[in-house]
């Protein structure tokens, strides 16, 4: 016994590790918590369990496996909705402020006689990518930070990580990715930094790299537009609203479904290992703080992230404008690019244009549909763009040659491709590496090709398209 030395004592303890039933740690947890039962109930003594028992009943349905699940996108339905119906009014007002202001301003750099270059480059580059940016995020972050801060501070959250823990472990990640997940919903840059209540470097970095496959609000619009333009539009004008969130809700779940693959896939190669388990004490609900959602979700969160995206947008509005006013033999630089991307683009069921928008967008999500539709209709800088849902599809449809297949595989594009340049500096942040900042977009971009380059190929053997 003298010659036994620490090492020999873990590599024993690790090797009987493997012999344990996979449910060991639950049990441990639960003969703790029972024994802290007993002793509580005999050196305590209090005057009411209402409180707590009108907890425990909520908790049994709302952590029900039967009504868990249902209730819980039934949340995240209401949500979206919210923020579907919720942002269209708000944004255009802002647009349209911002707008004129731009042409006001532009007007005024004419009067100067500035060259029309610089007034080009200024207003019609820069400044229209930030009030694209400004009019598209700020609606959206404003009514989805206070939704979520306040299930946050009602005590619900706890509970989705309860209803997800199952899952996130059947694929190898950790129960709290659930939470950092639903964060991305917002900003998935926001979700990277909060993956760091996750312990476990090996699960935390399975979090990070699987972030990007939920929506943010900058991948919204492009979703909400297909689906109010090609799914709702369908419908009687009273159910487009309901449908088209119906619809992006499906193309949430379908992210998530690719959350848990990758996280399975990750978790058996590079990422290989041991799920850790983690203790989840669902704490009681309280009445939620409005000062305090406001301020988080306001101050902490939306303007946060606004300005962030603010700082890539610039200069991105700066790359559109050279790009469609620089010549190009018979047509412009953008036109030209577009036009040498178009067979890679239709081999996905894409076009090339979609594809350029794409590449100029890595700064921001939320410049895609205004640079498609700058290309489309012609013009040397973003506009407005057509603004109800038949002129939209008419331009889409019979003006730029767009299929059923291509709105799908569009959709599709939008959920899985690559992290945005803001996520992408903040996943090199929070892993002090630019390796698995690359690692992030060659997965989520991979995916995106693999999987429309696949449903385009089935719709053609099928003859769908």
């Amino acid at each position: 016994m003298e010659n036994i030395q620490p090492n020999d004592v873990l590599a024993k303890a690790e090797a009987l590790r493997n012999n344990l039933s996979t449910g060991f740690r639950d049990e441990i947890v639960k003969s703790l918590y029972s024994e802290a039962e007993k002793i509580a109930k005999r050196a305590v003594k209090t005057a009411s369990d209402k409180k707590y028992d009108f907890d425990q009943k909520v908790d049994r349905i709302v952590t029900s496996p039967i009504t868990g699940l249902p209730i819980m996108f039934l949340m995240l339905g209401l949500v979206i909705w919210l923020t579907v119906t919720g942002a269209n009014v708000p944004s255009q007002m802002i647009g349209n402020v911002l707008f004129a202001f731009g042409d006001w301003a532009r007007a005024l750099f004419n009067s100067w006689n500035v060259p029309w270059w610089i007034t080009g480059f200024i207003w019609d580059g820069v400044y229209l990518s930030l009030a694209w940016v400004i009019s598209v995020m700020l609606p959206p972050m404003a009514i989805f930070f206070p939704a979520f801060t306040f299930l946050e501070d009602l005590g619900y959250l706890p509970r989705v990580a309860f209803n997800l823990d199952w899952m996130f472990k059947k694929s190898g990640a950790h129960g709290k990715q659930s939470l950092t997940m639903a964060m991305g919903f917002g900003c998935n840059a926001a979700g990277v930094v909060a993956t760091r209540i996750i312990d476990s470097p090996r699960e935390r970095l399975i979090a990070i790299l699987t972030n990007n496959f939920v929506p943010c609000n900058g991948r919204f619009p492009t979703l909400i537009m297909l689906a109010t333009v090609f799914v709702a539009s369908a419908f009687s004008p009273a159910l487009t609203s309901f449908i088209a969130a119906g619809t992006v809700v499906g193309v949430v779940l379908i992210g998530i479904g690719f959350t848990f693959l990758m996280s399975w896939i990750l978790s058996r190669t590079v990422l290989k290992g041991e799920a850790s388990a983690f203790t989840l004490e669902l704490p009681p609900y309280r009445k939620p703080n409005v000062g305090r959602i406001l301020y988080t979700s306001i101050i902490d969160r939306t303007i946060f992230v606004l300005w962030r995206a603010m700082q890539t947008a610039a200069p991105a509005g700066a790359i559109i404008w050279l790009l469609a006013n620089i010549p190009a033999g018979d047509t412009n630089l953008a036109h030209a690019i577009a036009t040498w991307l178009n067979p890679f683009g239709i081999l996905l069921g894409l076009d090339g244009v979609i594809l350029l928008a794409y590449i100029i967008a890595i700064p921001a999500n939320e410049i895609v549909v205004p640079t498609m539709m700058m290309m489309y209709t012609g013009a040397g800088m973003m506009i407005n763009g057509p603004s109800s849902s038949v002129d939209i599809y008419n331009l889409l449809v019979h003006g730029a040659g767009w299929s059923l297949l291509t709105a799908i595989n569009l959709m599709l594009f939008s959920l899985l491709h690559n992290p945005c340049a803001t996520t992408i500096m903040t996943i090199y942040k929070e892993t002090k590496s630019w390796k698995w900042a690359t690692v992030s977009v060659v997965i989520t971009l991979g995916t995106a090709f693999l999987v429309t380059f696949l449903t385009a190929s089935a719709a053609r053997l099928l003859g769908w398209a």
